[in-house]
């Protein structure tokens, strides 16, 4: 893991990954979730093609390892990693948002093979990731959680809740990484809710914290590494990122969270994610 040949094989998933996300939200002819589903690319794309365990051709797997998608309208980033790894057929992707369709605008267990949890109402998603931890402990499973949470997220108080009692609980089978790309729908987070120093809170809480570019393929697969082996403690990794990663015009900027690309601009951002 981690080899100079595993890092290229995933960082050629990750562009794939995020030319897949461009197309269909393009394609559903609606404003979508660019900005929180780039920058979280590198992250799914690590754990679903470099790190866990799990079994495309049977979703239900009992031992698998679970994904928690906190910020579930960054849905578009996980849909593209689930076809990618051959959950369902990539030309899928193209019912995106369609009625009747698997691939609704936030993540539904009940339609999609390979979601593990229901998202989009924010703040709950850490609970749910909680609660399977413990029912693997309980049942004497082998199995990892790990789970994503928006920076603009932890504005929530029963993330909060959730934090120490994953301490309490000894839940050292779980890791969450915080996608940090500092904007939340409404701007910067520090503007409305001040994280920092966010690495220090969850030490006190009793995590064992460790901080990565959330784009470097190599530094989130130390992490997790790193995390994944702390005895006793959930794992908790700062990841990071860039609200937008690869539309140059809307990186690190709050109108990304949700938006319409126009014809020109789909064809040039393509453009420019084809050429890598």
């Amino acid at each position: 893991m981690g080899t100079e040949n595993t890092v290229e094989r995933l960082e050629d998933h990750a562009r794939s990954v995020r030319r897949h996300i461009v197309r269909m939200i393009h394609q559903s002819g609606t404003a979508g979730h660019y900005g929180g589903s780039l920058s979280c690319v590198e992250i799914l794309s690590c754990l679903y093609f470099g790190w866990m365990r799990h079994r495309p051709a049977d979703p239900g797997w009992e031992e698998r390892d679970r994904l928690v998608l906190s910020k579930g309208h960054a849905a578009p980033a996980l849909y593209a990693v689930l076809a990618e790894a051959g959950y369902f057929p990539v030309e899928q992707l193209g019912s995106f948002k369609r009625f009747g369709g698997i691939l609704q605008g936030h993540p539904d267990m009940n339609l999609t093979p390979g979601v593990d949890m229901s998202t989009g109402a924010l703040g709950q998603g850490l609970s749910v990731a909680l609660g399977m931890a413990l029912a693997g402990k309980l049942d004497g499973k082998a199995y990892r959680v790990y789970a994503i949470l928006g920076d603009g997220e932890l504005d929530e108080g029963s993330v909060w809740e959730a934090a120490m009692a994953c301490s309490h609980y000894g839940t050292d089978n779980l890791t969450v990484f915080v996608d940090r790309n500092n904007l939340q729908i409404s701007g910067p987070t520090e503007s409305h809710m001040r994280l920092e120093p966010l690495g220090s809170k969850w030490e006190a809480f009793g995590w064992a914290v460790t901080e990565v570019d959330g784009h470097s393929i190599e530094q989130i697969l130390r992490a997790l590494a790193a995390v994944d082996q702390a005895s006793g403690k959930p794992g908790l990794i700062i990841a990071r990122t860039v609200k937008g990663k690869g539309i140059r015009f809307l990186e690190d900027k709050k109108e990304c969270h949700s938006c319409e690309l126009s014809e020109e601009q789909f064809t040039s951002v393509m453009r420019d994610l084809e050429a890598g």
